[in-house]
């Protein structure tokens, strides 16, 4: 089993599923591709070279960036690079709206990276070891920007888990 970080790191457990898609997604194009280029008679062997490319192409696209995290770090990880930012050295936190909310963290040492909070609700080891990194920046005094909006966060991820919690146990609709 590949880690990210060492050996009490918490790993995105919904990536999985979600790459088996993008990768069944991009056989699935390719499929499709080579068939039709086959049914219409304009199949070559450059032709399929082609095809395979694309689908590879679009299946790195599709392609969830891995997340991970541990004591004082985060990670996300997608084909073409590994970003990891100090949680523990914080300086700011900033979500971004629009078509695809997106949280973007920086440290002390300059590093950024970009994650999605949907992430962080479904993963509460992931979402623990933020939270206890953005605490230790507080304390620190490095975390500026961004504090009240990992509060917000929290509580609404508390209040999904809860949620959750009470229609698995059939007290909720």
């Amino acid at each position: 089993m590949e880690r990210s970080g060492p050996v009490s790191s918490a790993c995105d457990r919904h990536w999985r599923g979600s790459a088996r898609l993008a990768v069944s997604c991009a056989l699935l194009f390719c499929a499709m591709a080579l068939l039709v280029d086959w049914d219409a008679g304009s199949f070559t062997s450059l032709r399929a070279l082609l095809w395979l490319t694309v689908s590879a192409t679009v299946g790195a696209v599709l392609l969830p960036p891995r997340v991970s995290a541990g004591p004082g770090w985060l990670a996300v990880r997608t084909p073409w690079r590994r970003r990891v930012v100090r949680t523990d050295a914080l300086t700011s936190v900033r979500q971004y709206d629009g078509v695809s909310s997106h949280l973007v963290l920086r440290d002390v040492h300059g590093h950024c990276l970009e994650l999605d909070p949907r992430v962080l609700a479904a993963n509460p080891l992931i979402w623990h070891a933020l939270d206890t990194g953005a605490c230790h920046s507080i304390e620190r005094g490095t975390l500026r920007h961004g504090a009240e909006l990992l509060d917000r966060l929290g509580h609404r991820i508390d209040d999904e888990t809860v949620q959750a919690v009470l229609r698995a146990s059939g007290f909720s609709h």
